[in-house]
């Protein structure tokens, strides 16, 4: 009797109908409206696409296949999705209005509607039917005869236009494989912005044809080759995501002095001769990449037109790379040491009123503006770069 009463008990609760408290969905959605049923999947499971959406959503659909393969042990009989393989029959219908561009102000909302025979994904965008498919996901459970849907609507839209994680690769260098892991989780999670810190001073990670000395000297061999780039640039639009390079400068330069000494604030004062006659003269310092986490001095010489002359190259090889609107330019944590000590740059504050370095680094900065105008970029920093006006 004892075995009977925990097998029935065990019965009654498979069967019951979840809470919306016991829903797993990250992040909640603005609306979650819960219904008495359930849609239960079987391997003839299938979708359909309709609308204009962007061709991510295809290989999204699939992907999405693919992972509720893996959760279940189903392994639904469609295979990949295209245009041309329409079914108006399907189980799951979609509909897109137009097509979503990767960027910040994009509508990402979207509806899901799960009846006990049909679900339904609503959005203006392939972008936003990307999220239904992540909280349709999220959505599955499971008792003792199948996996299933809860009866639902939901309606849902994001609160922040920037949800991004940063990795940074300079100063732990990732792997390809890990780097789309994390944009898998980022999808995975609705996040749409992927903030790569790729050069610091531990190190440059970015191929350079132009100049090939950052990586040759500055980069210990780990860095990602430009097609590298380009795929993972690739793969985060699949997914929704816009990825933001960083080139921190021109504090953060141990890697860039490295292989360019020659563009460094600091000064080497040479002292020599007899009692009789003292001969002074300066030195270009030598540099290397840190091995160790820190705050440190190596600074790019704002005073410099060869500074600018390397950045511009710089950009012009890299920014092509990366087709999203931004482009990170670090400006944090510049201590300016080296700065106080150099006399030519002291010379070159005075000369253009340049009270304090602050204002230096902001005449610095606004140098690189055009830079990046020219690609097509708006150049973003950490808040130290900000100023009044």
């Amino acid at each position: 009797m004892k075995y009977l009463l925990v097998l029935l008990l065990a019965g009654v609760t498979s069967s019951a109908q979840i809470k919306k408290e016991q829903l797993n969905l990250m992040p909640w959605p603005q609306n979650v409206v819960l219904n008495d049923g359930n849609f239960a999947l079987n391997k003839n499971f299938k979708v359909n696409i309709t609308g204009n959406p962007n061709p991510r959503i295809f290989g999204g659909v699939t992907r999405f296949l693919r992972r509720l393969d893996g959760r279940t042990g189903i392994f639904f009989e469609q295979g990949f999705i295209t245009k041309l393989n329409e079914v108006p029959t399907a189980e799951l219908q979609i509909n897109c209005t137009k097509s979503g561009k990767i960027g910040l102000y994009e509508d990402e909302s979207y509806h899901l509607d799960i009846k006990q025979n049909k679900i339904a994904i609503n959005a203006t965008s392939d972008l936003g039917a990307l999220h239904g498919l992540e909280t349709l996901l999220q959505m599955l459970q499971n008792n003792s005869t199948s996996f299933y849907f809860p009866t639902s609507q939901i309606s849902d839209f994001p609160r922040f236009t920037w949800r991004g994680l940063m990795i940074d690769v300079s100063r732990h260098f990732q792997p390809v494989d890990v780097i789309k892991r994390n944009l898998d989780a980022l999808a995975a999670m609705k996040m749409n912005v992927f903030h790569w810190h790729l050069v610091d001073d531990q190190g440059w990670r970015i191929e350079m044809k132009k100049h090939p000395k950052l990586i040759e000297l500055a980069s210990d061999g780990m860095y990602y080759t430009q097609e590298e780039i380009k795929n993972i640039v690739k793969y985060a639009d699949e997914r929704g995501i816009l990825v933001v390079p960083e080139i921190d400068v021109p504090g953060h330069g141990s890697a860039i002095l490295t292989a360019y000494p020659e563009i460094g604030s600091k000064v080497i004062t040479l002292t020599g001769g007899t009692s009789e006659k003292n001969i002074q003269g300066t030195a270009i310092a030598t540099y290397g990449i840190e091995r160790n986490a820190g705050i440190f001095s190596p600074t790019l010489d704002p005073s410099n037109p060869k500074t600018y002359q390397l950045l511009s190259e710089i950009f012009d090889e890299v920014c092509p790379l990366f087709p999203g609107a931004y482009f990170h330019i670090g400006g944090d944590e510049n201590e300016g040491k080296d700065w106080d000590s150099n006399p030519k740059i002291q010379e070159f504050k005075k000369k253009n009123k340049l009270a304090t370095n602050h204002e230096l680094q902001t005449y610095f900065t606004m140098q690189l503006v055009p830079m990046l105008k020219k690609h097509g970029k708006q150049l973003m920093g950490w808040e130290e770069i900000l100023t009044k006006n």
